[in-house]
């Protein structure tokens, strides 16, 4: 296969990877998108993923929206017994025109308070926004890139004072989360640019990362807003 050949495969297959959400009902996932469990684990001052238990595969899958399937993560048609609506509250602005920026020493850190409170953003030495307003030290500026580029959230993203911002280069990926710290099962984290289209046929734009809703009660649809952990969600599999 020549290298054209071999490019257009390439971004055929990337144009079939994407989550839709369907109107009132689950996430449909399309595009062989790799499924893992990821657990918040304290290390430290800060936290770490540790792997979870091995979850099925598929190259189309449906993830449950409401948090009353009893085979989550997947949706097992509860949404439809239970009359979950689902609604998509969400601003539909770009990240740029959302977050506001932190102005520090030898870099910048941008924040759109789009919190899914996984906590990554604490680090050894303190919190990101206090490791950027310390960033003249090169080991506090260390930490505070990681920090932001380890928010599943996608809430922060640091930023070199040329204006280039630092991510991961994730594949595309999605990781349900556990938190046994907070005795919470947590948000979908959803890594690597996949496209997610809401259930108005209309697109979000596509992040490296952000995290998902699956507790059913976000005030920011189709978001997490944290609010598995104030209302004790758990997915039974903790």
């Amino acid at each position: 296969m020549n290298n054209d050949a071999h490019r257009d495969d390439q971004e055929k297959n990337t144009s079939k990877v994407r989550i839709e959400i369907a109107d009132h009902g689950p996430y449909l996932v399309y595009g062989d998108v790799p499924l893992l469990e990821g657990i918040i684990t304290p290390k430290g001052h800060g936290y770490v993923w540790r792997e979870g238990r091995r979850l099925p595969q598929g190259e189309h899958y449906a993830l449950c929206r409401c948090g009353r399937s009893k085979n989550a993560p997947f949706c097992d048609g509860t949404h439809s017994k239970i009359g979950f609506t689902g609604m998509e509250t969400a601003s539909t602005e770009t990240y740029s025109e959302r977050a506001g920026i932190l102005k520090g020493p030898k870099m910048d850190l941008l924040d759109d308070n789009r919190c899914a409170l996984a906590r990554f953003c604490h680090k050894e030495h303190g919190d990101v926004w206090t490791l950027t307003r310390n960033s003249d030290d090169p080991k506090l500026m260390e930490e505070a890139i990681e920090g932001a580029m380890d928010c599943p959230a996608g809430r922060l993203v640091a930023e070199h004072k040329t204006g280039e911002t630092l991510e991961y280069e994730y594949e595309p990926s999605i990781i349900v989360i556990q938190d046994p710290q907070k005795h919470v099962s947590g948000g979908i984290f959803v890594r690597g640019g996949i496209p997610l289209i809401s259930s108005r046929g209309q697109a979000y734009e596509t992040r490296n990362r952000m995290t998902l809703c699956r507790c059913g009660h976000s005030r920011n649809m189709p978001f997490c807003d944290s609010t598995h952990v104030s209302d004790g969600y758990s997915d039974g599999r903790e």
